[in-house]
């Protein structure tokens, strides 16, 4: 079902957003060659837990059949797409491309927002796949507006990618707020006027995820891992966008 949000829930989602976008920002200046995964998701715990808010990832389950979750943030290397689980053996090296996706609780709702870096010196194509996927974000966003549905918003992202790059379709954003994971689904891909309306009071995630070689990827036997089936490296950003009367805001940013 897709929720409208309340006035109150809003102002938490806002405060929220904020402390999102802090921890982010702190993260993404933390990455150092040497360091592991592992390493970087206790960091983020710590900061998450010290904001007064709690890690919406750690111990969250998609279905019954699905293992718990068992970190606080799925940090994705070169060519995992998504859902990376951090650990003390996968060692973050130069030249890598890091997505750090990083879901909040905070007072009981919830946002979620990505980021990809770059890991000191990568190549001129690396650097623009990073720099497009986050433009595609921004053509998405844009396209967020009431009245607009969820297929404008894929529309506005297949079309800026316009066969560039990969476009991982089996994946997609979805609505977040009262739950981590709500309605609608959106896609990055589709056509204007389909889909579900946006309306004000609406919150969703919006996520783009482009590789450099083609969109088919391969979903791991851990139940979160998903990669690129061609080995292509891989981008991976979100953020958390509440729709307004006249427009959109940005909570994550």
């Amino acid at each position: 079902m897709i929720t409208i949000k309340t006035a109150e829930q809003i102002a938490l989602l806002r405060e929220a957003g904020k402390i999102h976008a802090r921890i982010l920002d702190e993260l993404e200046e933390l990455v150092t060659p040497g360091m592991s995964t592992w390493e970087l998701d206790q960091i983020a715990e710590k900061k998450i837990r010290e904001a007064g808010a709690l890690p919406a990832f750690l111990g969250y389950r998609p279905d019954r059949f699905t293992p718990k979750f068992p970190a606080s943030t799925c940090i994705s290397l070169n060519d995992t797409v998504v859902h990376g689980i951090p650990n003390r053996e996968e060692i973050i090296k130069e030249g890598d491309i890091v997505s750090i996706d990083l879901g909040l609780n905070y007072k009981g709702l919830f946002t979620d927002a990505a980021r990809t870096i770059a890991v000191g010196k990568v190549s001129p194509k690396v650097q623009e796949l990073i720099a497009d996927t986050y433009e595609a974000l921004s053509r998405g966003i844009e396209a967020a507006l009431p009245g607009n549905t969820t297929g404008d918003i894929g529309f506005a992202v297949e079309s800026f990618n316009s066969g560039r790059y990969g476009n991982v379709k089996e994946l997609a954003g979805h609505g977040v707020g009262i739950a981590l994971h709500e309605e609608p689904f959106v896609p990055n891909f589709g056509k204007p006027g389909k889909g579900a309306v946006l309306k004000p009071g609406m919150v969703i995630a919006i996520e783009p995820m482009f590789t450099l070689g083609k969109s088919a990827v391969d979903f791991y036997d851990d139940g979160y891992t998903v990669k690129t089936s061609d080995g292509s490296l891989s981008a991976h950003v979100e953020h958390t966008v509440l729709i307004t009367e006249d427009g959109h805001e940005i909570l994550t940013k």
